[in-house]
């Protein structure tokens, strides 16, 4: 009886969902008029004109682009309790995620509107969808598996209330009782910080509850599954859960999982749904089950701007608005929330799939390429050629990072090359096999790429690096960035992440 008024409500979002697809500008719109109306008395709004209700091409021109470093000085007084600052009223909550060029970690304000509004809506929504693409799976019948972070006290203000933890645990310590209801472990052992200890103590309280969705991020959820498997004694997933239907992933993309996955949850009942959530806001969820492109959320209390990539590291960078994306180009996310980021730019770049209704996949990282040659390899070419060679000689990667290797001065070399560190889960049958097949590949998906390796003339084939199981997790937690929100950088210009774990292999 439950899940089928669950499954009514639900279905009653979808109304919402249509009407921004098939009208997403219009919707667009009211998402900017609303934020500026909200925050036109704040010192931001202020300071800006919001009252004077600009125009979306006048809000570009008066309204800088920032990053997070030129954010932080009015962030830093919210975090110790300044209210009306960048959105009205006093944040209590912030998400914690990876660290930036001034300081190991960010906080990022999460108000009620950017929960209720951004967070929770889309989550609904998600699930709306997922029960319309795959109405006999029932997946609100069981319960759903999400693993989260830890949240703690703000250090700027202890002993006040307020808090700041991984995005998480922020959505799932403020969650609605009717939610809460629906998930699975209790809130003391998902919220646990340790993560080995929560692992242990998860798997074994959710081998006996009838799960039947799980939501996270592949990489730990793999590790979660197996200790289940291993606990109960079964051969796979399958046999623990007999009623598991979906996973719901984000983070990190699926790809290098994907035959993990295949492996441990063999029924061909399964279904997955990618996401695009972050501390920032809840983006985008794919809602077509045969392909991985997602739909972009417009009616979640973010307006969007996009910065073409040739804007990357302009001075006074120039956005384009929805209207003027064209398909197969890589933008950078600029977003303006109902939390107070104001055409903030959160460095993750998108590409248009479809622009009826507006689709996206993620390409990377404004910040997390590979182009110390000109090659401009991005993550999602990375990601398709590992696939690739784990199809061509049946590896399976739990994780990588890639980096230059830059012109030996000291050498009759001119050419420099890249370097790849990868923990294989299942060993490729030929290494050089592996190799030789993501280079072709990347030669085939980039024309930049494969000028440059063209006879080896500016760039050496490939040299893969296979390490031993948990390296990465060990660099982690050397990091004091084990669990949560906190993933390995894929692609770095920079050799330091590289060299910190060879080091560490040496110790």
């Amino acid at each position: 009886m439950i899940s089928s008024i669950l499954t009514w409500a639900m279905q009653r979002r979808l109304t919402s969902i249509n009407h921004f697809r098939e009208h997403p500008l219009e919707v667009q719109e009211q998402v900017y008029a609303s934020l500026l109306q909200q925050a036109q008395n704040t010192e931001w709004g202020r300071q800006y004109g919001y009252v004077d209700a600009p125009s979306r091409r006048e809000f570009s021109q008066r309204v800088p682009v920032s990053s997070y470093e030129q954010l932080y000085p009015y962030l830093e007084r919210m975090l110790h309790g300044a209210s009306d600052v960048l959105w009205p009223g006093a944040v209590e909550w912030f998400a914690k995620s990876s660290g930036t060029t001034n300081a190991r970690s960010k906080y990022i304000p999460m108000s009620p509107q950017s929960l209720h509004e951004c967070h929770y809506r889309a989550g609904r929504d998600m699930v709306a969808m997922a029960t319309s693409l795959y109405p006999e799976a029932d997946v609100l019948a069981g319960k759903t598996l999400s693993l989260g972070g830890t949240h703690a006290s703000n250090p700027f203000r202890p002993g006040t209330g307020s808090r700041v933890g991984d995005v998480s645990a922020v959505v799932m310590q403020n969650l609605p009782v009717w939610a809460e209801f629906l998930r699975t472990p209790p809130l003391e052992l998902a919220l646990l910080d340790e993560w080995e200890e929560k692992i242990e103590r998860i798997a074994r309280h959710v081998q006996h509850v009838d799960v039947t969705t799980l939501a996270g991020v592949p990489t730990w959820m793999i590790v979660l599954l197996r200790r289940v498997v291993e606990l109960s004694g079964a051969t796979d997933i399958s046999e623990v859960w007999p009623n598991l239907r979906l996973f719901l992933h984000g983070a990190v993309a699926f790809g290098p999982y994907r035959e993990l996955f295949r492996q441990l949850i063999p029924s061909a009942q399964m279904r997955y749904l990618e996401i695009y959530n972050a501390s920032e806001g809840y983006f985008a969820f794919q809602d077509q089950p045969d392909s991985e492109d997602m739909l972009l959320l417009l009616d979640h209390g973010v307006y969007y701007e996009f910065l073409p990539a040739d804007q990357f590291e302009a001075e006074n960078p120039q956005t384009i608005l929805l209207e003027e994306v064209e398909l197969g180009k890589s933008y950078a996310l600029i977003i303006s929330t109902n939390a107070g980021l104001w055409r903030y730019k959160i460095g993750d770049t998108v590409r248009f799939t479809c622009l009826a209704p507006y689709r996206i996949r993620i390409t990377g990282r404004t910040k997390h390429f590979l182009n110390a040659f000109g090659e401009e390899v991005v993550i999602e070419n990375a990601e398709a050629a590992l696939a690739a060679a784990c199809q061509a000689t049946g590896a399976l990667v739990r994780d990588f990072t890639a980096a230059p290797i830059y012109f030996e001065t000291d050498s009759n070399t001119s050419r420099g090359g890249h370097q790849w560190l990868i923990e294989f889960a299942q060993p490729p049958s030929s290494p050089a096999h592996f190799a030789q097949v993501l280079d072709q590949t990347l030669r085939s998906l980039n024309s930049d790429y494969d000028a440059k390796r063209h006879r080896n003339l500016a760039l050496a084939a490939p040299q893969i690096t296979a390490l031993p199981a948990r390296t990465f997790e060990q660099w982690l937690a050397n990091k004091g960035k084990l669990g949560g929100q906190h993933k390995v950088p894929r692609l770095s210009n920079s050799r330091e992440v590289v060299d910190e774990i060879l080091i560490q292999l040496k110790d």
